[in-house]
């Protein structure tokens, strides 16, 4: 780590060496969380929490107390900018290719904030099917192979097609849609995101029409919109999937944006 750097990369809750490092580099039964800290706090907060606590129950049959993440977190913050972006990811101590019992050890890492592309994006529309896809998990060597393949055909991102022909997800992205009046969120198997859940909860708080539907290539043109979002960003406009072009939907745009920061920052 660059000494001269503001951020850091903590093994838990201590400054990590290269030797702790080292392992980790090749570790692809992990999981992980992502978020954008802003002057010190993180909307969402509890589902980042839950998210970690119910991968590691499934990955690793026991998960670190909630109290231990959080100070983690809050020691990792303590000396950085107020503004950051910030990966938390969960691996155990009994390694890869082993079905030795292990503990959780939580490596924190830090870097610059981001807010994502600008857009508007231009997604290939490809099949593809994650393992475990309500895990953020490590190791998706397709989506970047996706991602590079879709980029190398005139797009600008990839989204994926379940086997029954339906929209779930892009490489490191929830889609969602507009039909005109509710948000449309497509029903498949997904990685539910926590930028998702949280715009889900407040647009029910502030009384905005949203549902689930399963969305396929041909009720595309039907649509009135389309959006990725992730830890980045509640919203990037997205104005083709494929060959279909899809409509600037600013109100759209703007509902995603409006939940998301109706949702309150809390500090770890």
């Amino acid at each position: 780590m660059n000494e001269d750097s503001p951020h850091i990369a903590h093994l838990d809750g201590r400054p990590a060496t290269t030797d702790d490092l080292a392992p980790l580099a090749f570790s692809g039964h992990a999981h992980f969380t992502a978020a954008q800290i802003r002057d010190g706090r993180i909307r969402g907060l509890d589902l980042h929490l839950e998210r970690l606590r119910s991968a590691s129950v499934e990955l690793f049959g026991r998960a670190l107390p909630e109290d231990v993440v959080r100070a983690r977190l809050r020691t990792a913050l303590h000396d950085g900018p107020a503004d950051l972006s910030l990966t938390a990811t969960v691996s155990s101590t009994a390694g890869e290719f082993s079905a030795a019992e292990g503990e959780p050890t939580l490596l924190v890492r830090t870097g610059p904030p981001s807010s994502g592309p600008d857009g508007p994006l231009a997604l290939a529309a490809v099949e593809h099917e994650r393992f475990l896809p309500h895990i953020k998990h490590v190791g998706e060597v397709a989506k970047t192979h996706l991602l590079r393949q879709a980029v190398a055909d005139g797009f600008d991102d990839a989204a994926f097609l379940d086997r029954e022909g339906r929209f779930s997800e892009a490489t490191i992205w929830n889609l969602v849609f507009w039909d005109g009046e509710s948000v449309v969120w497509p029903e498949a198997r997904i990685l539910t995101g926590t930028t998702l859940g949280i715009v889900r909860r407040q647009l029910d708080a502030l009384g905005i029409g949203q549902r689930a539907a399963p969305v396929t290539p041909d009720d595309l043109p039907a649509l009135a919109g389309a959006a990725v979002m992730n830890s980045w960003t509640p919203g990037i406009p997205v104005h083709r999937i494929g060959s279909t072009e899809l409509p600037a939907a600013p109100r759209f745009l703007q509902t995603l944006h409006r939940a998301y920061t109706a949702e309150p920052p809390t500090a770890p």
